[in-house]
């Protein structure tokens, strides 16, 4: 399952009553059309609109959360190293809009975010070091087998669901691999 359609998934469980979820996608990032294919036929499926909102600069993403918090429920951010750079400015304007979030890694729940869901960074830097070991012994990089995350982690923030009046369902504080108090 695409990783974004799962964010979906989760975030309306969080939030059972949702009849819109936002996507905030970077344009410029090739990660864009596949997060929003994934996205869109996760909502159908869950019966919700989805919105998509663009944003490749900080004022882009604040307009973004000004605008769809008049539109969403909940709001995706889709992984992109350009929002992984402004972890600590996104947290903020969802928290001011008070539109709820899923990010795509725990530093966003650590940083006061609702909830994460995405691969283990730790897993995806030992694949890493595996494939860095066969190439120094000798393996053609073009022969080796392009592989997916495999363990995926979620992390959910009990303080700001507080602050944002949302209930955190047993099925997700129980599978959650970070809670934070």
């Amino acid at each position: 399952m695409q990783v974004t359609a799962k964010r979906l998934e989760l975030l309306c469980e969080l939030l059972p009553d949702a009849r819109a979820i936002g996507l905030l996608v970077n344009p410029k990032s090739p990660t864009a059309e596949p997060s929003i294919r994934g996205a869109a036929a996760a909502a159908r499926a869950k019966n919700v609109q989805l919105s998509v909102f663009n944003a490749s600069t900080v004022s882009e993403i604040e307009a973004a959360f000004s605008t769809a918090v008049a539109k969403v429920q909940g709001m995706i951010v889709s992984a992109d190293p350009f929002f992984d750079t402004q972890r600590e400015r996104l947290v903020e304007v969802a928290a001011w809009e008070k539109l709820p979030s899923i990010y795509f890694e725990d530093e966003f729940p650590n940083a006061g975010g609702l909830i994460s869901y995405g691969s283990s960074l730790a897993d995806v830097y030992r694949q890493m070091g595996l494939y860095a070991g066969k190439i120094l012994k000798g393996a053609k990089p073009s022969e080796l087998p392009v592989e997916q995350p495999t363990k995926f982690r979620m992390a959910i923030n009990l303080k700001t669901a507080r602050q944002l009046g949302i209930s955190i369902p047993a099925s997700l504080s129980f599978t959650a691999d970070v809670v934070i108090d």
